[in-house]
C-alpha cells in the first residue's frame, strides 16, 4: 500500500508541476540552487540534450566535452545562443571530471562510453544522467548500481517515459487492475533505415580524436561509414536497436507487468534488408519470461517502418479483462474484454514523432530532465535510477546474447545472471581496451 501511495503522489506532483509552469519547466528556485553541469557527447541526441538543459531554469551548461572539434564548436555556440554566456569546450571527459566547479554530467556519446564515462563521474564525486542503454553489457550496469551506492551519487537513465505524466498515469490504471491481471505485453519498433554500404579503411578526419572516441573499447580501424551513428550497428561499440530503442518499449513493459528479472530469454532475427558491414541485427525479436507466470516480446524492424497500430513504436498490455494500448508518446487508451474502446486519454503536452532519433520532444524530455534536477536539489526523488534502469537495460542485452549464441537463456531471477551457459556466460561482460578497464 505505501508503494502505490508513494507511486500516486509522485505522479499528481509530477503533473501539477507540469501544469503549472509555462514550457513545462517546473523548478523555480533561488540563485544559489543553480546546478553546473558538463555535457558529453554533443552531436545529435546530445546536442538536444544539451540545449534542453541550458534552457532550464537554475542550470548552467558550463562544458561541453566531446572528441570532434567541430561539433564542439557548433555546441558551444548554440548554447552561448540561448544562454548568452559561452561554454568551455573539452576533448577528453577526464579532464571535464577534474573541474570542481560541476555537480553534474550528462552523458550522449556512443553506447561503449556510457557506463565507463558514468562511473568516472561517480567516482569523481558528481552526479550522472546517462542516456539508454546504461551499459554495452550487463557486467557494467551492475557496476554502476553499485557505483551509486558506493559512491552516494544519483545516476538516472535516460528513459524519458519514467517521467511522462500520462504514462505514469497508465500504469496506476494497471495497478488498479483496469484490466484485470496483466499477463503479456508486446512492444514494437519500425523505422526506415537505409543501407551502410561497405566501409572502406581510412585515416579519420583531422576534426575527430578517433582514438579517444574509441577509448574503452578494443581498437579497430576507422572507416568511413562508422562515425557518427552508424557505430550503433557494430558490435565493438553499438549495442544494436534492440538497446538503441528498444529499450524505451522493454522498460515500459517490464514497468507495466511490475517484474524485474526474467527466467528465460529467447530471441531471433538476422541482418535481412541489406548486406553491407551492419553486424547487429536489422529484424528481431525478444522473449522474456517472468517468475510471476507474464511475458514480454518486443519486435524491432529497423528496416521496414510500416506501422503497428498507426504508430513506429509502443507498446500493448493485454490482461485477464481488457487491453491497454501506448502509442509511443504521452497517450494511452484502454479497451474492455469486448474490444470496445471505454477510456482514451491524450497528452496535453506534446505529440511524438515516433523515430525521431533526437528524442521524443522537447516538453516530454524535459519533465524527466527536470525531475533529474529537482533530485540533485532534494526536491524529488529519480524516476529512474540506475537501480531500474539496469534491469530494463538487462532484458535487450539478453535478447541480444540470446540471439549471438542461437539459443534461449535461462536466468536467475534474484539476479538476471545466466544459468548453464558458458558461452552465453562469456558475453555478460566485454572486453576492454588496455589502460581501460572499470574498476569499481
Amino acid at each position: 500500500m505505501s508503494n502505490r501511495r508513494s507511486f500516486i503522489k509522485h505522479s499528481m506532483l509530477t503533473t501539477a508541476g507540469m501544469m503549472a509552469m509555462p514550457n513545462v519547466f517546473s523548478f523555480q528556485g533561488s540563485p544559489n540552487e543553480k546546478i553546473v553541469m558538463g555535457m558529453m557527447g554533443t552531436n545529435s541526441r546530445g546536442f538536444f540534450l544539451a540545449t534542453m538543459l541550458a534552457k532550464l531554469p537554475n542550470v548552467e551548461v558550463a562544458y561541453i566535452c566531446d572528441v570532434d572539434s567541430q561539433v564542439v564548436a557548433k555546441t558551444t555556440a548554440e548554447i552561448e545562443k540561448i544562454t548568452g554566456k559561452k561554454p568551455q569546450g573539452i576533448k577528453d571527459i577526464r579532464q571535464l571530471l577534474e573541474r570542481k566547479d560541476v555537480d553534474a554530467i550528462a552523458i550522449a556519446a556512443p553506447d561503449h562510453w556510457h557506463a565507463p564515462a558514468a562511473l568516472l563521474g561517480a567516482k569523481a564525486g558528481k552526479h550522472v544522467y546517462v542516456e539508454k542503454p546504461c551499459s554495452h553489457s550487463p557486467a557494467e550496469g551492475e557496476m554502476l548500481v553499485a557505483a551509486a551506492t558506493k559512491y552516494n551519487k544519483l545516476i538516472q537513465m535516460g528513459s524519458q517515459r519514467r517521467s511522462f505524466p500520462r504514462v505514469i498515469e497508465a500504469i496506476q490504471e494497471l495497478r488498479n487492475g483496469a484490466i484485470g491481471r496483466v499477463y503479456f505485453a508486446k512492444g514494437w519498433y519500425a523505422n526506415g533505415r537505409k543501407p551502410i554500404g561497405k566501409g572502406k579503411v581510412i585515416a579519420p578526419p583531422a576534426n575527430l580524436d578517433f582514438e579517444l572516441w574509441q577509448g574503452p573499447a578494443p581498437r579497430q580501424d576507422y572507416r568511413d561509414n562508422l562515425v557518427h551513428y552508424n557505430w550503433h550497428w557494430f558490435w565493438n561499440w553499438g549495442t544494436g536497436e534492440a538497446l538503441n530503442n528498444g529499450t524505451h518499449e522493454i522498460d515500459v513493459m517490464r514497468w507495466g507487468l511490475g517484474v524485474d528479472f526474467p527466467s528465460k530469454v529467447v530471441s531471433a532475427g538476422g541482418r535481412f534488408a541489406y548486406q553491407d558491414d551492419w553486424q547487429t541485427p536489422d529484424t528481431q525479436t525478444i522473449t522474456a519470461e517472468f517468475p510471476n507466470n507474464t511475458a514480454l516480446t518486443w519486435e524491432g524492424r529497423s528496416c521496414s517502418d510500416f506501422p503497428v497500430e498507426g504508430v513506429g513504436r509502443g507498446v500493448i498490455f493485454y490482461g485477464e479483462k481488457g487491453t491497454m494500448v501506448i502509442p509511443g508518446g504521452d497517450d494511452y487508451k484502454i479497451y474492455d474484454q469486448g474490444n470496445k474502446l471505454v477510456k482514451d486519454v491524450k497528452t496535453s503536452l506534446q505529440q511524438v514523432d515516433a523515430t525521431n532519433t533526437m528524442g521524443a520532444g522537447e516538453k516530454l524530455d524535459s519533465i524527466h530532465l527536470t525531475n533529474f534536477l529537482n533530485s540533485i536539489r532534494g526536491k524529488d526523488k529519480l524516476t529512474m535510477p540506475i537501480s531500474e534502469g539496469f534491469k530494463s537495460t538487462l532484458i535487450p542485452q539478453l535478447g541480444n546474447i540470446s540471439y549471438r549464441v542461437g539459443r534461449a537463456i535461462h536466468c536467475d531471477t534474484s539476479s538476471g545472471h545466466i544459468k548453464d551457459d558458458k558461452d552465453a556466460q562469456a558475453l555478460w561482460s566485454r572486453e576492454y581496451q588496455k589502460g581501460w578497464e572499470m574498476k569499481l
